[in-house]
């Protein structure tokens, strides 16, 4: 069964670098292959990782939706949908990606993402991990659409807005009662220690902090010149950081 691990946080807040140097280090470490999922409408992994997409599952979706006679004779709705999402995976050595894109027009989706769901259920089998890159609402977690989750990470600025969506992801997921085992935080970009009064407000969420990881002059000047963060040089600090990460978790026995 494939390790889940699912990036939270709020826009801007660094979950897609995070991701990106999350499937280096797992990769790195033996864990491949591994399923890299852009649920960010915003879909900037690919980019990050160096993947060319054909096709988002959005794009596939609507295309279904607005031609739903386009299901070939002799193959069910279900079967078709399969098999697309499975076209719609682009391969790089070590690391798959699937991107879910925007889901554009009216109308209910809730037959093809539960199909989605479930095909995703299936296909997590022939990974060793699967890393989720979620929007800032979740809403990719509160329609279940990623199943069972073994590790989120919440990435915050280390400041007093870093702590309060803290604490809101907490409640969303609490209140969903989302399938999610450890919970971390993620400090990004941190330089320096937490002040007490902030390291209170923090703890107030009830999550540990696992990892700080420290503004990356490498990181900018890869991101400007739209070079994938997997080429990052190995005296990267904010590689070292996510490693540092990955080591914990293998510690904790949750890889």
């Amino acid at each position: 069964m494939a390790l889940r691990i699912a990036i939270a946080g709020k826009g801007g807040s660094g979950k897609t670098t995070l991701s990106a140097l999350l499937c280096r280090c797992l990769v790195e470490r033996g864990i491949k292959p591994l399923l890299a999922v852009d649920a960010d409408p915003n879909s900037c992994l690919p980019e990050r990782l160096g993947i060319t997409v054909r096709q988002t599952i959005g794009e596939m979706r609507e295309e279904l939706r607005q031609d739903p006679e386009s299901v070939p004779a002799g193959v069910s709705k279900r079967e078709w949908i399969e098999q697309l999402i499975h076209e719609d995976i682009a391969e790089a050595p070590g690391v798959d990606m699937l991107v879910m894109g925007r889901q554009e027009g009216p109308g209910c989706y809730c037959y093809i993402n539960s199909v989605l769901r479930e095909y995703l259920g299936k296909i997590g089998g022939q990974y060793r991990g699967v890393v989720i890159d979620n929007e800032a609402g979740l809403e990719h977690l509160s329609r279940r659409t990623n199943g069972q989750v073994e590790v989120m990470l919440v990435v915050c600025p280390p400041n007093v807005i870093g702590a309060r969506t803290a604490a809101r992801i907490v409640d969303i997921k609490n209140q969903l009662g989302l399938e999610v085992g450890a919970v971390f935080l993620v400090l990004n970009p941190c330089d320096q220690p937490l002040g007490p009064d902030l390291a209170a407000l923090f703890a107030q969420s009830g999550l540990e902090i696992i990892a700080a990881v420290p503004t990356d002059p490498h990181v900018s000047a890869f991101d400007v010149a739209g070079r994938p963060l997997l080429e990052l040089p190995a005296d990267s600090q904010a590689l070292s950081a996510v490693r540092g990460l990955v080591n914990d978790l293998a510690e904790r026995r949750l890889l």
